[in-house]
């Protein structure tokens, strides 16, 4: 996603804020990577696909509490900008692997996986 459309598509998802994360501002900016994990915090599973509660659904489960403890541990522990913007890629990054190696592994074993995207215009 480009910056320009970033700002459009958190209206588009209507992004809420993530209060257990969230991280005062004092300069009031946020950084292109923590809107980024934002947004893929959104696109979490908030349900188990097909309603199956099994192993793959508990793993996912898991697999967010840990990153969700992993961000606030880093951003504690944070001394810069830098080591911030870091801290929410890491979010992002392990929060998209979460979510597709769980939507692999149920769509290997069958259940309909649904996928939306959304596109802005053509530039």
């Amino acid at each position: 996603m480009h910056r320009n459309m970033l700002v459009p598509a958190l209206a588009i998802l209507g992004l809420t804020s993530m209060p257990a994360l969230a991280q005062p501002h004092p300069e009031g900016a946020v950084s292109y990577e923590e809107q980024l994990a934002r947004v893929e915090d959104q696109l979490v599973y908030r349900a188990p696909i097909a309603g199956v509660e099994n192993n793959a659904w508990f793993d996912y489960e898991t697999d967010l509490a840990e990153a969700r403890k992993e961000l606030k541990k880093d951003l504690r522990g944070a001394s810069d900008a830098e080591d911030n913007r870091d801290a929410w890629e890491e979010y992002r990054a392990e929060l998209a692997d979460a979510r597709g190696d769980y939507a692999k592994e149920m769509a290997e074993k069958g259940y309909p996986v649904g996928d939306v995207r959304l596109v802005g215009p053509a530039r």
